[in-house]
């Protein structure tokens, strides 16, 4: 199940729900009693051990240009 971080305007706190998808966007009370909250943007990564090296870029043409002949086709 997802946690959602929400912020208490009233006293500052910062607190995490955990809670479906179906219900992100209820509000939530905080801790201390107060319902003036705002949920907080949050961002997620995933670090990986292990994994092969990203392939090499293939060579691009000579000539230049967007389509190998010098110019701009």
């Amino acid at each position: 199940m997802p946690n959602y971080s929400f912020r208490c305007r009233s006293c500052g706190d910062t607190f995490e729900v955990n809670r479906p998808m179906a219900q992100s966007s209820d509000a939530a009370a905080c801790p201390e009693g107060h319902d003036d909250t705002v949920k907080l943007l949050t961002t997620f990564a995933t670090v990986s051990r292990g994994a092969a090296p990203a392939p090499a870029a293939a060579p691009r043409p000579a000539g230049g240009g967007c389509c190998g002949a010098g110019g701009c086709c």
